[in-house]
């Protein structure tokens, strides 16, 4: 690459990263349903037509601010699974419990960009499926940790009832291949509550009911890991 190209190639991502910072500035403002290219556009001092040589639509914009929301909180995740697992001797729970609390504190930390990918739908706005690799690597952390700790000790959860059985077999073969039915099927519920604990808490469903959340949340994602079978 020539020295001009690399000037052009640092100079593109400096303006992409502004552009971005700006989008989030005015998400934390009015929320995801008004951004708007203009908007940031005028703040930064471009003219539109200069904007949309980065990012040609909104929905362009929204999907590249999703997808680096979904990234930061499954760094978040990876980061605190990949310290726990290195200690000696730790156990399937407390790893479990280190990532669901590494993922509260990134939506403490992170409240506009949790809402915009965990919060109500951008009407008008569908995620394409570039967003999905991002989104699941949380999912792909918690599924790690349970399927170590189901072939190196099995896993004990109770019996699924008949009608769920097909649907239990289809999430997991999708989702956690190689695991029992009964135990990916309390994964996906147990998934689906960790953010729900989390939405509760930072969209303020909790006040006036919870006051001491941190330790009600690590209470509550043991309560959802004895679910799955760990530390049972």
């Amino acid at each position: 690459m020539s020295t001009a190209q690399g000037a052009r190639a640092r100079a593109r991502t400096e303006i992409t990263a502004a552009i971005k910072d700006e989008a989030r500035r005015q998400l934390a403002a009015e929320g995801a349903a008004k951004l708007s290219l203009r908007a940031v556009a005028r703040e930064l001092g471009m003219v539109s037509s200069a904007l949309y040589r980065y990012f040609p639509s909104r929905d362009d914009l929204l999907t590249a601010l999703i997808i680096d929301a979904y990234d930061s909180v499954g760094e978040a995740a990876e980061a605190a699974e990949a310290a726990n697992a290195d200690a000696s001797g730790a156990e399937p729970l407390a790893r479990w419990t280190a990532v669901c609390e590494a993922v509260r504190g990134w939506a403490l930390a992170h409240p506009h960009e949790y809402a915009l990918i965990y919060g109500s739908p951008v009407p008008g706005y569908t995620a394409p499926m570039t967003t999905v690799p991002a989104a699941a690597r949380v999912g792909l952390v918690l599924i790690g940790i349970v399927r170590e700790a189901h072939e190196r000790h099995g896993l004990t959860v109770p019996p699924l009832p008949a009608e769920l059985r097909g649907e239990a077999e289809r999430m997991t073969a999708d989702l956690a291949p190689g695991l029992p039915p009964e135990v990916g099927a309390a994964l996906v519920a147990a998934w689906a509550q960790l953010f729900g604990l989390v939405g509760f808490e930072l969209f303020g469903q909790f006040n006036r009911v919870v006051e001491d959340r941190e330790p009600f949340f690590r209470h509550a994602v043991v309560r959802l890991a004895h679910g799955i079978g760990l530390g049972t």
